[in-house]
């Protein structure tokens, strides 16, 4: 029984970790770059430059992507003198180039379709990759869909056989430093579920689950130029066999935050609970499986790789030693 309740909660708390360490968020690109070209004239174009020192992001002449699009002074602004009229002309092409660069990204804030693979190691859950999946479906939503891949034999029935797996969709929400990510996953095994029954109703110990285990979880991230952060919380909840012997619920959360000191390494401090909260096994019982307390260093390159490493103490008494996570990843 001691067995069983340490590989439920190991499978457990991999669930959420994997996906979110760090949180994979495909930033909007500038809205004009794609804009079709608008030809001006050499006054307008000069005085443009004169109003406006930095006209950096504004894609006016951008040849060859599409059709040239040139106005002319009297269509612009009729009646207008000569400089005003220019001046018109300047600001008709900015709104037409805007509302080219709208049509061409397909409202959908520039952002692009993006799919991020973790590996994961820790001293508790052992090896674990993971994916996430962003299809971008309005200017500040993306559709997002998830997976963990458990290798771990203690997380399934048998040596290879009905391995735990999780599979989720859900959407992440941009507003303006944050992403918000409410998901919805299904486990498929028996940790959560307490697998097969004999024909007495009994726990049987072998033999998996399809839809083991629901999980709705929300992540939280935060990033601007100096700092991150994120916020996870997850709640692993029997479906099959829940009101039979050997069902399993569990807490798991977390929050980080950290300084970037460069575009490259960040570090900072992190805190991590796993609490089995609920427990149908006869004579079981709940209680907080750990509390890890600890700094974390992460590298990344311009390209979309990432590695960050945590280690620190467990403060929850039961003198269970350090802990130490290890991710690795990259978006495509």
């Amino acid at each position: 029984m001691t067995i069983r309740f340490a590989s439920a909660v190991s499978a457990l708390a991999i669930a959420g970790g994997a996906l979110s360490a760090p949180a994979f968020a495909q930033g909007a690109s500038t809205a004009l770059e794609t804009a079709a070209p608008v030809a001006l004239s050499e006054k307008a174009a000069a005085r443009l430059a004169a109003d406006r020192e930095d006209p950096s992001g504004i894609a006016i002449a951008a040849a060859g992507e599409a059709p040239a699009v040139t106005l002319t002074a009297s269509a612009a602004a009729p009646g207008l003198a000569a400089d005003q009229a220019e001046i018109a002309v300047t600001s008709a092409a900015i709104t037409a180039a805007a509302a080219a660069a709208a049509a061409q990204d397909g409202g959908t804030g520039g952002r692009e379709e993006t799919f991020s693979v973790t590996l994961n190691q820790d001293s508790f859950f052992g090896f674990y990759p993971a994916f996430n999946g962003l299809i971008p479906v309005s200017g500040n939503v993306d559709f997002s869909f998830y997976g963990i891949i458990w290798t771990t034999d203690a997380f399934g029935t048998g040596i290879g056989s009905d391995l735990w797996t999780e599979f989720g969709v859900g959407a992440a929400i941009y507003s303006g430093n944050f992403v918000i990510k409410p998901q919805v996953g299904l486990t498929n095994g028996a940790l959560l579920s307490g697998g097969a029954r004999d024909p007495n109703g009994v726990p049987a110990g072998t033999g998996g689950n399809f839809a083991d285990g629901i999980v709705p979880s929300l992540t939280v991230n935060y990033s601007d130029d100096s700092f991150e952060a994120e916020y996870y919380g997850g709640y692993y909840a029997a479906l099959r066999n829940r009101n039979d012997d050997a069902a399993l619920d569990f807490l798991h959360t977390w929050i980080n935050a950290g300084y970037k000191f460069s575009d490259n390494v960040s570090a900072g401090a992190h805190y991590e609970l796993l609490s089995n909260t609920r427990n149908t096994f006869p004579g079981g019982s709940t209680a907080v499986v750990y509390q890890w307390l600890g700094p974390y260093v992460q590298f990344k390159t311009d390209n979309g790789f990432f590695a960050r490493f945590t280690a620190g103490a467990d403060i929850e008494g039961g003198n269970d030693g350090d802990f130490y996570k290890l991710t690795g990843g990259f978006s495509f």
